[in-house]
């Protein structure tokens, strides 16, 4: 049987879901539903960029767009659960930390009142180390695309 065959498509998840995979909370929690997931592959999430984001009043007064940073922040989360779920690490007090960026590029920038679709694979797994490739879209049109590696690890004391 190939690795291919042992994925479970898990489907949508409510922010409920979300909140049991992932330990981040407001304001930095930045997925705010699951379109659907596929175990062992894939993940397609959503944030919904509302204009009273914190950063927002910042990032730039009178034209307000959100930091690639957090584009890629908000991959790593989405990336994150995909992990959570695949590894079955819900509860177990471990988390998922970012080790390495690379091959980032923004592409158009992010304005309030959009839903950014969040796309994440696997690239590579292992027990503790896991690699992935991110993009993120608004309406289709590329606005960030990254590969990033990450750990899994016990929670700090």
């Amino acid at each position: 049987m190939s690795e291919a065959d042992d994925s479970t498509s898990i489907g949508a998840m409510n922010v409920a879901g979300i909140l049991k995979a992932l330990p981040h909370r407001y304001p930095i929690l930045l997925v705010d539903r699951v379109a659907s997931l596929v175990t062992d592959e894939r993940i397609h999430a959503v944030k919904a960029v509302s204009f009273n984001e914190d950063f927002f009043q910042g990032h730039f007064p009178g034209r307000p767009i959100m930091p690639g940073v957090l584009q890629i922040e908000a991959l790593a989360q989405a990336a994150g659960i995909l992990a959570v779920e695949t590894l079955d690490l819900a509860g177990s007090g471990k988390l998922v930390y970012f080790m390495a960026i690379e091959n980032a590029k923004f592409r158009a920038p992010v304005e309030p009142g959009c839903l950014l679709d969040l796309k994440a694979e696997f690239v590579q797994k292992r027990a503790r180390v896991c690699k992935f490739r991110g993009e993120a879209s608004v309406e289709g049109k590329i606005t960030c695309q990254v590969e990033f590696t990450a750990m899994i690890a016990d929670a700090p004391e």
